[in-house]
């Protein structure tokens, strides 16, 4: 059965420990992480590596042992309580286990929970885990956390923002990674340790990242500053250091959504930049409307890296769309 973005929300944080198993895939590697880490300690409580209730599969191990998944669901533990087989990575090499698997699953045993990249809809694993019915599928987009997900991310760390404190929030969901907001909320775990005042706006620019890595850095701030004769020796340098082409993507969409805002709304706040005066000189010289241009190119560049027909060198693509970034920010 599928699971509806919202309806997994909720499924993630109280999931249902008679089901067969869960599917949870998507694009992006680090969310999906995440949700599966929220729904196992949800599912099986945090001792359940240290009792032997939780097995790890990875794909690869799997393909090459098919009957492990099937002897892992099987398998009597040693402590009471819940158990879950979870196997990452999952593609089509090891659509036959899972499927096995699957259908010989009884009340009692282990649940399945599987991970997986993007599927696509013909995928055997995605059609057998929609067709059971009792299994759920979920896909996990790349949209950042909206407000109910970042208050109960805020209650699992024991903060409580004031009002100021949740906008600045909202803002930095949209402009961290997944993984970096989840840091960023343990560090002000860690930091408001002790103190039984709200969490304020001076709280999180204490703990909030203030910088990326410095080479991505020069290549955003050559585009923004439309000095397009620059952006082939930095790239260059980026090619040789391994920098992937979609995290560049989406670092680039990040820096002009963030001068997108500030041009948009003078004096909103700026996360993950380490110039902030220079990023506020750039949003000034671009305008809005320009930035919501920009963002469109970035947007379009995005999809065509991660579509199944391009062919395309990556980082040429990435190339392409900051030369055309820079002479549109050189435009008068």
């Amino acid at each position: 059965m599928k699971l509806s973005p919202r309806e997994a929300t909720g499924y993630f944080a109280k999931p249902d420990p008679a089901k067969t198993g869960l599917l949870i895939y998507g694009s992006d590697a680090m969310r999906v992480a995440l949700k599966r880490q929220e729904v196992l300690k949800a599912l099986l409580g945090p001792a359940a590596e240290e009792e032997m209730r939780l097995t790890r599969i990875p794909a690869a191990d799997l393909r090459k042992d098919p009957a492990m998944l099937m002897d892992a669901i099987k398998a009597v533990g040693f402590f009471p309580g819940p158990r879950a087989a979870f196997v990452e990575d999952a593609n089509e090499n090891v659509a036959k286990p899972v499927l096995d698997a699957l259908a010989d699953w009884q009340p009692g045993d282990a649940q399945i929970i599987v991970t997986a990249g993007a599927l696509k809809k013909t995928s055997k694993i995605l059609k057998a885990f929609e067709a059971h019915q009792n299994t759920y599928a979920t896909a996990i987009y790349d949209d950042p956390p909206d407000r109910a997900e970042i208050e109960r991310m805020l209650a699992e760390a024991r903060l409580r923002p004031e009002g100021d404190a949740m906008a600045v929030l909202t803002d930095l969901a949209q402009a961290l990674d997944p993984g970096d907001f989840r840091q960023t909320l343990e560090k002000l775990s860690l930091y408001k340790s002790g103190d039984d005042t709200p969490l304020s706006a001076d709280d999180i620019a204490n703990c909030a990242p203030t910088s990326t890595e410095a080479d991505v850095d020069d290549i955003l701030h050559v585009v923004a500053e439309a000095r397009a004769a620059e952006i082939g020796p930095v790239m260059q340098k980026l090619q040789a250091q391994g920098v992937n082409a979609v995290t560049l993507t989406i670092m680039a969409t990040r820096h002009f959504m963030t001068l997108y805002r500030v041009a948009a709304n003078p004096g909103a706040p700026m996360w993950g930049v380490r110039d902030r005066a220079r990023a506020t000189r750039q949003a000034q010289s671009w305008g809005a409307a320009k930035l919501e241009t920009a963002l469109g190119v970035l947007t379009e560049t995005d999809l065509t890296l991660r579509s199944a027909g391009q062919h395309a060198p990556a980082l040429a693509l990435v190339e392409r769309a900051f030369i055309r970034l820079a002479m549109l920010g050189a435009q008068r």
